[in-house]
């Protein structure tokens, strides 16, 4: 499936067990010798009641993250067209959190991405305290940066031009800076009026994506929280335009975008050792 761009192989696991160890997922984001994918989805049965299902999130690099705003559009957009959901609204089990999605008239799918964490703590960011800005020494000097958990770390920068910036340069050294001790995903945003800017995202794990649903979403927090954004920002990223919905603190993201199915398949897997 496809978000913006942004690839993903969505597995089902609702109606088999597969075997999904670190090497396998590897081996299955291989272009050349797998499938090909950024991220692969993994669609199991919820753990907690009052949700539909739940699903885990693995890079290319086999490592599991906690949240993507593209992968779980496709999720809500894979469960509807395969006759397992309920109806237009899901209820989406993450990693800490219910996801809710809602299938629009137009086939667009609609995601409450809960609201942001800005606590350095809960980031996780190595702060003293929460800033609006903070900033990090870097090789090319230091950089003022918003930081902003959706489930996932994000690093702000604002810069004059999407198309000149660094990303390549300063995406891998923001994303392994020892002060996110988990890592960090890495935004480049640029304002183009206040209801509309631009981005780029270097992804945790991945690299630069053509689309990031969550460092969309972390983008519009940290410009609304600057004072430079509107409450309805469509955000162009390389892959698409996003419409991302924040009233303020204390609420919840709502996050807009398509989401369609490319190819279906099967794939062997190996086993568990011993089966």
């Amino acid at each position: 499936m496809e978000a913006l761009g942004n690839d993903f192989v969505v597995v089902d696991a609702l109606r088999q067990r597969p075997h999904l160890p670190a090497e396998a997922v590897r081996a299955l984001a291989d272009r050349r010798r797998g499938i090909g994918f950024d991220q692969l989805l993994l669609a199991e049965p919820p753990a907690h009641l009052g949700a539909d299902v739940r699903y885990r999130i693995f890079n290319a690099d086999g490592s599991e993250v906690e949240h993507c705003g593209n992968g779980v559009r496709c999720l809500a957009r894979f469960l509807h067209d395969s006759g397992l959901a309920p109806g237009p609204r899901l209820r989406i089990e993450t990693e800490g959190r219910i996801t809710e999605t809602r299938l629009e008239d137009d086939g667009q799918v609609a995601v409450d991405m809960g609201a942001p964490a800005l606590e350095p703590g809960r980031i996780p960011l190595r702060a003293a305290e929460r800033a609006a800005a903070y900033r990090l020494a870097t090789s090319r000097g230091e950089q003022e940066i918003a930081a902003v958990s959706m489930g996932n770390p994000h690093a702000v920068l604002r810069v004059d031009a999407v198309d000149t910036a660094p990303v390549a340069q300063l995406g891998p050294e923001i994303e392994r800076h020892p002060r996110f001790p988990n890592g960090v995903n890495v935004g480049f945003m640029e304002r183009v009026e206040r209801g509309r800017i631009r981005l780029r995202v270097f992804e945790r794990g991945v690299g630069e994506t053509p689309a990031c649903g969550t460092g969309a979403c972390a983008a519009v927090v940290a410009g609304r929280l600057a004072g430079r954004l509107d409450a309805t920002v469509a955000v162009e990223l390389t892959g698409g335009t996003l419409v991302v919905h924040w009233p303020g603190e204390g609420r919840a993201v709502w996050m807009t975008g398509p989401a369609r199915t490319v190819f279906r398949g099967e794939v062997e897997l190996p086993g568990p050792a011993g089966r």
